[in-house]
């Protein structure tokens, strides 16, 4: 049953205009982009079939096309509406943090790296370049794969940097499990780059973690002097 053919006022399509985005649940929104389901099957129900086979909709956002189209009732066009949904989220927050911007609001910030970040299954090293008014001058990926005190290179942070003539930095980093809590290595990668900027003569306003749900600031728990 397409969400067309629900009756008058009762598909979440129809919750949507009458109540706003922000009162449908995960699968009632996950059903509005499938647009429809399979026979005995409503878009809901695949929906919910989709969120609990997965674990949650970042599992399922960074799912393969096999495995998602391993389930009843997905294909292709399904999966492509998916990706599509999920990269429309991420470009309205780079347009959010576009050069020049100014990062005044923390919580901004934090929006940003979450969409950037947190649907990686992998580990990603990155940092956001600014400007002596702490405008963004570029957000540059640097390392993927296991992120530890031996794969991070000061000496690149810095060229990059130099290259850019940023005057801070905030660097950032997620974690594929999901838990946002810093690790050692976190820490002494953190002391590393900010002796090293230090020789510079910039500034290391923050180091985040990334979680699923959460971002961890060394700033805000005294972590970096």
């Amino acid at each position: 049953m397409g969400i067309k053919d629900w009756p008058e006022g009762e598909g979440p399509r129809e919750k949507l205009l009458k109540s706003g985005v922000g009162q449908l649940s995960d699968a009632e929104l996950l059903a509005v982009v499938l647009r429809n389901g399979i026979q005995g099957l409503s878009a809901v129900e695949l929906a919910r079939n989709l969120i609990s086979r997965f674990g949650g909709l970042r599992e399922l956002l960074t799912a393969s096309e096999l495995e998602v189209c391993r389930v009843q009732g997905m294909g292709p066009v399904k999966f492509a509406q998916l990706q599509a949904a999920s990269e429309l989220s991420k470009r309205i927050s780079r347009q959010n943090l576009k050069r020049g911007k100014i990062l005044s609001d923390p919580d901004l910030t934090r929006d940003y790296l979450m969409r950037q970040l947190s649907d990686r299954a992998y580990e990603v090293f990155a940092i956001l370049l600014l400007d002596s008014q702490h405008r963004v001058i570029q957000f540059v990926e640097l390392f993927r794969g296991t992120i530890d005190s031996a794969s991070v290179y000061p000496r690149d942070v810095v060229c990059l940097v130099l290259e850019k003539k940023a005057a801070a930095v905030i660097v950032c980093h997620n974690h594929p499990s999901g838990v946002a809590e810093p690790s050692q290595a976190d820490r002494r990668i953190t002391e590393r780059l900010k002796h090293a900027l230090a020789t510079i003569d910039v500034s290391l306003l923050d180091h985040m973690v990334v979680g699923d749900r959460e971002i961890v600031s060394f700033a805000e728990r005294g972590l970096i002097d």
